[in-house]
């Protein structure tokens, strides 16, 4: 599953899973952008240990939510690496709050990234991921988007939004040959999983038959695999790596 020579963009590269990713990639050979929004210093650490393997990697900053920004962003992709093969589209936030009192403010917000960010992205960035030799365009949900979750709503459904998203372009972008699919992780062990209380932590860890939180490490090498020429028969899919949570 190797990578040399792929241009991947990975956004909310700087921390999390998107971190993971960023470094598993890179361990593989390809060209990694690593997007941030705010994490400055992270994210150049990033880029430092990807340069420091076999990968060469460039950060590039942008907040996802901003249409010119990202616009702005694979420009200088482009100018550095050329054209994207695999985006990656990590970057999202979270403002819980129970539906009744929820503000119009908490559920753009969410939206604005969540779904928003996967648009602009995704436009940006259509056209070389159509015309690529087999380009891939991986989107990250969450189990929550499946099953739903108390006080989650915001994010819920743009978790949810991705899956008929990712199906309907990999319809559109099936006759070149390049795919679309979905990763929908459960529970990870990652600062957002870290700010939960221990007690609901209690209650979610209950509903897990493996019996633990995922490890960043169980999500990354199901996005290698798809970013790679193995998966290019798989397109239009979503792929729960939730420990045996139900959904």
């Amino acid at each position: 599953m190797r990578l040399e020579d792929r241009t991947c963009l990975v956004t909310g590269a700087s921390k999390g899973i998107g971190r993971g990713i960023a470094e598993e990639i890179g361990e593989h050979g390809a060209n990694v952008v690593v997007n941030y929004r705010s994490s400055e210093d992270a994210a150049y650490e990033v880029e430092e240990l990807i340069n420091e393997g076999p990968g060469t990697a460039m950060v590039a900053q942008a907040d996802v939510s901003e249409f010119d920004e990202v616009g702005a962003m694979c420009e200088a992709v482009r100018d550095e690496f050329g054209a994207v093969d695999v985006l990656v589209n990590n970057a999202g936030i979270t403002v819980d709050k129970k539906f009744e009192n929820m503000t119009r403010e908490d559920w753009d917000r969410v939206m604005d990234v969540n779904l928003g960010g996967v648009y602009n992205c995704t436009k940006h960035c259509f056209d070389d991921l159509r015309e690529a030799h087999e380009g891939r365009l991986i989107n990250i949900s969450s189990v929550v988007g499946q099953q739903g979750n108390y006080g989650q709503s915001n994010y819920a459904a743009t978790k949810s939004g991705l899956f008929g998203f990712t199906r309907t372009i990999a319809l559109e972008m099936a006759y070149h040959g390049s795919t679309a699919n979905c990763v929908a992780p459960g529970f990870v062990e990652t600062d957002m999983l870290a700010e939960v209380p221990d007690r609901v932590r209690d209650q979610i860890l209950e509903r897990i038959p493996l019996d633990r939180f995922a490890q960043v490490e169980d999500i990354v090498g199901i996005v290698r695999f798809l970013a790679s020429e193995e998966s290019s028969y798989m397109t239009g899919q979503v792929l729960g790596v939730n420990g045996g949570m139900e959904w």
